[in-house]
């Protein structure tokens, strides 16, 4: 790791011309969100159902009381065995977020296709108790671009991120946002691939360290598990698993 020890003065001088370019960066970033926010919007036409632990829930059941609806597409399908080890390093950041998004008038829920059994068990394993609900059976996850089928695989070509790219997976990350006017829902914003960073809270520190995310360029998430299988968690197997599908 390439270093420049330097004297106080010259660490404050370096410091201080680096805050300028940061407080630059916020204000893009505030600039940027506003845009975000300013995109026309789309209504929901399809009557989306999903099986979640009260039962049947369709868009207005998943808002509650609330206007605006934030969701995060965790790779889950119905064949796999276990979450995505990734979407789960992005839960793991989760716990503790509903309550708060809740008193911004914003109801938060984590969807995948897998059925709400499979959904129960691995959210019991990992500890997590936001909530989370199952689309299996309806064309959510395909309209909104985080499933795939065998014809997209067998051509090796999808469309993921707003534009055709390789086939990855038959499922993928993302995050979607609604809101509620009187009856009628509207899709205001989805955001996919490195669009989902900033929602995840240990990169954001992972980024701040010397460092950094020290991440192999070729497979930069290589050295992800599981919260429970890492060597030095107390709930490691004896074997480590990758997850993924059956």
């Amino acid at each position: 790791m390439q270093r420049l020890i330097v004297c106080d003065e010259e660490w404050i001088n370096a410091r201080m011309a680096l805050l300028a370019k940061e407080k630059e960066f916020t204000k893009l970033r505030d600039a940027m969100t506003a845009q975000i926010r300013a995109l026309p919007w789309r209504r929901i036409e399809k009557p989306y159902m999903f099986d979640a632990q009260g039962g049947k829930q369709n868009l207005t059941d998943l808002l509650g009381s609330k206007t605006q609806l934030a969701m995060y597409h965790f790779m889950l399908g119905p064949d796999w065995d276990e979450g995505c080890k990734s979407c789960s390093y992005w839960a793991d950041g989760f716990q503790g977020i509903p309550i708060h998004l809740a008193h911004r008038d914003v109801s938060f829920v984590v969807v995948s296709r897998a059925s709400l059994a499979q959904i129960e068990r691995f959210k019991t394993r990992m500890g997590w108790d936001f909530p989370w609900v199952s689309s299996f059976g309806s064309d959510f996850n395909y309209d909104f671009g985080l499933s795939f089928t065998e014809k997209d695989e067998q051509s090796g070509q999808a469309f993921y991120n707003y534009a055709v790219g390789p086939y990855m997976a038959d499922e993928m990350p993302g995050a979607s946002f609604f809101y509620r006017e009187g009856l009628e829902i509207f899709h205001t914003y989805s955001t996919y691939g490195r669009g989902l960073d900033l929602l995840n809270c240990a990169y954001n520190w992972l980024d701040l360290v010397p460092k950094g995310r020290n991440e192999n360029p070729d497979s930069t998430m290589d050295w992800l598990r599981h919260h429970d299988r890492y060597e030095d968690s107390p709930n490691a197997p004896s074997t480590c698993c990758h997850g993924g599908k059956s």
